[in-house]
């Protein structure tokens, strides 16, 4: 069976001294392997995806965090320059890779522009956008150009987490033992909830009824929305009468969301309940989360055979136009 994995994650030099500049030094702390991995876009990566047999990568930019304390213009170019390279590796594979963009959102604008390049001449998929920028949730008002051209190339917002906020991060994840803290704040708890704040935030600020036909994708297995959200729902759509629809009505039709990093069954059982299996797609989370953990809980998921095909591949190829 053909397997689409939509949250795996590439990364360059590019951004590492970008980021010098403003400071930042040591964006990601990765061990040396990942860090090899995430630039590997070649024999290496075709390596591990074949060995497992994940047919095709839609490849992500990561380690990102710190861009939006950039001039707008320095952040554009790094932006620009970073899509054409992974252009590059996606024209040398095009039947196993794919792209999203990666835009500097602190000037909508230009972003919007780039998004546009992205997609009518680079032949990108979408757009992943990382958690805050400047500490401003997608749903402010001026982020619409890019909201705004994602619905008009009619592809798909991939919204991912990021670290929180300084003042975030004292309030919430201080005062714990050793590394702790900052692992609180990010994959072992904080950026799931947040990522899963800021899609309830896109709904409650009407951004769907706005923008309709805009799809947004969020991963680990939907951010503990599919959990909570009979309750939100039930808690908020009676006070959010500017709403056009129920809050659970847009998450069934403008949110997607995927498999990555969680490779349990009562999550996965959770996010079948709720959002079903054609707003469901297969994700690793590469290199961070293992590709053969990955697929082989995929393998062994107590899925029909239909479920199954539209997670590991259908969806994929529906929602991102993937038909090579």
């Amino acid at each position: 069976m053909r397997m689409i994995a939509l949250e795996e994650h590439w990364g360059t030099s590019v951004v590492e001294r970008a980021l010098q500049t403003v400071g930042i030094t040591t964006p990601l702390g990765l061990p040396a392997i990942v860090s090899q991995k995430l630039k590997d876009l070649g024999a290496g990566r075709l390596a591990d995806m074949d060995a497992v047999g994940i047919d095709v990568q839609v490849l992500s930019l990561a380690g990102t965090t710190g861009i939006d304390k950039l001039p707008p213009a320095d952040a554009t170019a790094v932006a620009c320059e970073c899509n054409d390279i992974i252009a590059s590796a996606v024209a040398g594979h095009p039947n196993r890779f794919a792209a999203f963009a990666f835009l500097a959102m602190q000037d909508p604008e230009s972003a919007a522009a780039e998004l546009e390049r992205c997609v009518t001449s680079l032949g990108f998929k979408g757009v992943m956008i990382n958690g805050t920028t400047n500490g401003l949730f997608l749903d402010d008002p001026r982020f619409y150009p890019v909201l705004a051209q994602a619905e008009k190339l009619n592809v798909p917002i991939y919204l991912h987490p990021a670290p929180p906020p300084s003042t975030v991060y004292e309030a919430y994840f201080s005062g714990l033992p050793g590394n702790v803290g900052n692992r609180l704040s990010i994959a072992g708890w904080g950026w799931h909830v947040e990522n899963g704040l800021h899609s309830l935030r896109l709904v409650l600020a009407g951004v769907f009824d706005r923008f309709p036909a805009l799809q947004v994708i969020i991963g680990h297995m939907g951010e503990n929305i599919p959990f909570s959200l009979a309750r939100s729902d039930s808690i908020l759509t009676p006070v959010a009468s500017h709403l056009e629809r129920p809050v659970k009505d847009y998450f069934m039709s403008n949110f997607h969301i995927t498999t990555s990093g969680y490779f349990t069954l009562p999550p996965l059982l959770c996010a079948l309940m709720v959002f079903g299996a054609d707003r469901m797609l297969f994700a690793v989370d590469y290199p961070f989360s293992s590709n053969t953990v990955g697929k082989a809980f995929l393998d062994n998921a107590p899925l029909t055979p239909a479920d199954l095909e539209k997670i590991a591949h259908a969806n994929a190829e529906r929602l991102l136009k993937i038909t090579n």
